[in-house]
């Protein structure tokens, strides 16, 4: 089986696989000739195809751009007709090293999301950073650009995308934060973000056409990504200045040197001197990666000047580059040593006496990090530095550093490093005390915290009993968060059963909230608020927020159990809490919490979505369809109405009863049974029946008969504290007597044998429903909110 690499694309595409992506140690040869290497049974070609040639007749290969997938394999086959040509995500189904999908269960203030597969600069822009956000009490976790779900999006407050190209996962990713108020951030930090910076560096230059393409590609799916975000965060001035030019917000988070980096710096800053003879002095350049050999050229003439100077100087070169030709004639006294892994650099830098670090002065330069300079900083060796960019920024000529324009400049500032110890000891000194005050993670995260915090809108957390059980109070807990959200809030629905989220109709009705399981979340991140909609829902309330607590109270809770169940008291304990704000939609409910409970509580008038249950003409001329609705609680007293509907006569009358959680007895007579009738499905129920027969004895506000006004049908009622805000008898409903059921039947009868009552409840009807618009009580949602906050 063979993986047939273009350039640094195969990497990126095997980078999700940390194992085998670590055993592909190099690619390149000394002289700069890419090769095939085998790794864990797989022959990995890069850019090799005359090995192509040699494979047997149906070997499988893998070709890693996908993008030229089709153009790639007719060149392949064109080499060798007998090979097998697949594209490179059928690995992941062929290899025992398939992609695992993230799964999140911890809801964080930051998710960072990495699209760059090289440790270096993701370790500073993504590690670094959490460990930054961790120290000034900010929560965050870290994905894979090639694992983001859309599920993602509920776990978070906000999200940064380090270097991530444009991919569909990440365009849904970023469409989904935007629903729901989330601010997405770009972390950037090269200008690798359009081809017009990128044309003129002198090693992209040199790529093939092939490799050209894809890096080319890459830049412009990160400037794609980039435009979709609201803001950007980078390491420089120069950057800064360039990225407001695609985004709105720019904020410059320098890179910093984590906790592990200073131990490492440390240790390494205590032996360094003891591995090298005293008598020499050691410059270093520590290149990283070969795109930096233009930058080394610079240096040629005055490094040749200074070899011959002084007998005395060493020269440690450290990377991905290739010794240039005029130097070799002081091999003897270089050392030139591989890329290391980042644990190790401290040491070798520690051998310096002198660090360089040079820069051609261009735009795409400058938006460079002073990297160089804090790591040699950490170990106390002085750096000599291009003045440009972040390095003209950051280093204190003189005192933290020397910086250096020609070629006269930098051979001065090396020959005084050399040859005046206690300036140089001194300038190593000063930079590495800057760089512990400044420039670590544990002391700069607190305007980074900031930046985030100040774009975050106002969390909200709505506690619900049931995801899978729905009824008015779930559905007015609903419009309250739709209302907050419609004003900007970042809202967020937690379920507090046992059962799953059952999605389809949750995601269909509101897709802009979030949506966790409390049961199975652990909430490392709290919210600015936090909502109770049913008693047993408040004790949640402590995880969830330590600002600001709400209870939504709808109804007596208590008269729900009877005297001698513990939950009826623990219900009561509710309007007894000091810590909580209490908010209610019945004046009746307020009036109790105040006389009771000494609570004041914000009140806020029910509504109803008008456009859901708009009127329907009826015909009273044939059998008139009664509706009966409710469960078998009994404060809902069910079996009054269905006595009621016994005496009306079969000939006359058809009853129909929607059902919750009990199915009908053998004795109600009932021509329908409705079981678990949905939201949306219940104005369509309406409209199918003439009179709405509603017995209930206690209800905190019944919207059956608000629903049933609405589309322009007769109600005939009970009343109770529930109703008792919008009825108004003989002018929107009829009203009968609990004390003689006798009154209900006549009730009934007078609506469907008087045609100027019945049009004057139904006109009645329709006005009070319309009055109760939610449109229209928006900003009393808002204010209630809003108060003691």
């Amino acid at each position: 089986m063979i993986i047939y690499g273009v350039g640094d694309h195969l990497f990126d595409m095997l980078g999700w696989h940390k194992e085998l992506a670590s055993k592909i140690d190099r690619i390149f040869d000394k002289d700069k000739r890419k090769i095939g290497k085998k790794v864990d049974g797989l022959d990995i070609l890069v850019e090799a195809p005359e090995k192509l040639s040699k494979l047997k007749e149906g070997t499988e290969v893998f070709v890693s751009a996908i993008r030229y997938y089709g153009e790639i394999k007719d060149e392949i086959q064109t080499i060798n007709p007998g090979l097998r040509c697949r594209n490179i995500d059928e690995l992941y189904g062929v290899v025992d090293t398939a992609k695992q999908q993230t799964s999140l269960t911890s809801f964080v203030d930051v998710l960072f999301i990495n699209g760059c597969d090289i440790s270096y600069p993701s370790r500073y822009r993504v590690s670094h950073a959490t460990e930054q956000l961790y120290s000034v009490g900010m929560t965050s976790f870290v994905v894979n650009w090639r694992d983001v779900t859309n599920e993602m999006i509920h776990f978070c407050k906000c999200v940064v995308l380090y270097r991530c190209p444009w991919t569909w996962d990440i365009q849904e990713l970023i469409d989904a934060a935007k629903k729901r108020h989330k601010p997405v951030f770009y972390d950037i930090d090269d200008l690798v973000i359009d081809t017009k910076y990128t044309d003129n560096i002198p090693y992209i230059k040199g790529l093939n056409r092939r490799v050209r393409r894809n890096y080319d590609d890459g830049v412009r799916r990160n400037g794609r990504v980039l435009r979709l975000c609201d803001g950007a965060i980078t390491t420089t001035e120069a950057l800064a200045e360039e990225l407001k030019n695609y985004v709105p917000v720019v904020f410059i988070n320098r890179n910093v040197a984590s906790g592990t980096m200073v131990e490492l710096s440390r240790q390494a800053a205590r032996r360094g001197k003891d591995q090298i003879g005293s008598d020499k002095v050691t410059i270093g350049y520590f290149s990283g990666s070969s795109t930096h050999i233009d930058d080394l050229e610079m240096l040629i003439a005055p490094l040749e000047h200074l070899f011959e100077k002084y007998d005395s100087l060493e020269f440690l070169l450290v990377g991905e580059i290739d010794l240039p030709e005029k130097l070799k004639k002081y091999k003897q006294r270089i050392k030139q040593l591989d890329f290391v892994d980042w644990t190790k650099l401290p040491e070798l830098i520690a051998m310096a006496d002198i660090n360089l670090a040079p820069l051609q002065d261009t735009l795409f330069n400058a938006a460079k990090s002073e990297n160089k300079w804090m790591e040699a900083s950490l170990v106390g060796v002085p750096t000599v530095a291009s003045n440009v960019g972040a390095f003209a920024k950051m280093i204190i000529q003189g005192e933290t550093g020397l910086l250096c324009g020609d070629a006269g400049e930098w051979e001065d500032a090396i020959s005084r490093l050399v040859e005046d110890v206690e300036f140089r000891e001194r300038i190593g000194d000063q930079a590495r005390e800057y760089v512990m005050k400044n420039c670590l993670a544990c002391n700069t995260g607190l305007k980074l915290k900031n930046f985030l915090a100040s774009h975050m809108p106002r969390s909200v957390a709505f506690v619900l009993p049931s995801f899978t059980t729905w009824s008015g109070g779930i559905m007015v807990a609903l419009q309250h968060a739709q209302t907050l959200w419609k004003h900007g809030a970042d809202v967020t629905l937690i379920n507090d059963d046992w059962r799953e989220d059952p999605l389809d109709l949750l995601q269909e009705m509101f897709p802009y909230f979030g949506r966790l399981e409390y049961k199975k979340t652990e909430f490392l991140s709290k919210f600015d608020t936090a909502v109770a909609t049913f008693w047993a829902t408040v004790k949640r309330l402590g995880a969830l927020t330590d600002k600001d607590r709400r209870y939504l109270v709808q109804n007596y809770e208590p008269g729900f159990y009877h005297y001698d169940n513990v939950e009826r008291l623990e219900a009561y304990s509710t309007y007894c809490r000091e810590d909580l704000a209490y908010i209610t939609i019945s004046r009746w409910c307020k009036d109790w919490l105040e006389n009771r409970f000494g609570k004041h509580a914000a009140f806020v008038s029910n509504g109803l979505d008008v456009e859901a249950f708009r009127p329907a003409e009826r015909s009273w001329n044939g059998k008139i369809r009664v509706l009966i609705e409710g469960d078998a609680s009994e404060h809902k007293n069910i079996e009054e109405a269905f006595y009621i509907a016994s005496v009306l006569p079969r000939k006359e009358f058809e009853v129909w009863y929607v059902s919750y959680n009990v199915q009908s007895m053998p004795w109600h007579r009932v021509d329908r049974v409705l079981n678990q009738v949905s939201y949306d499905e219940m104005p369509e129920v309406y409209k199918a029946c003439h009179i709405l027969l509603k017995t209930s004895k206690l209800e905190s506000f019944s919207y059956p008969p608000l629903e049933m006004m609405a589309t322009g049908g007769l109600v005939v009622l009970r009343a109770n504290e529930g109703n008792q805000e919008y009825i108004s008898d003989g002018e929107n409903c009829l009203v009968y007597d609990p004390m003689d059921l006798r009154t209900a039947i006549r009730c009934i009868y007078r609506a469907v044998e008087d045609k100027a009552l019945r049009d004057r409840l139904i006109a009645g009807g329709i006005e009070t429903a319309r009055k109760r618009d939610w449109k229209n009580i928006e900003k009393d949602i808002v204010k209630a909110y809003e108060a003691n906050v």
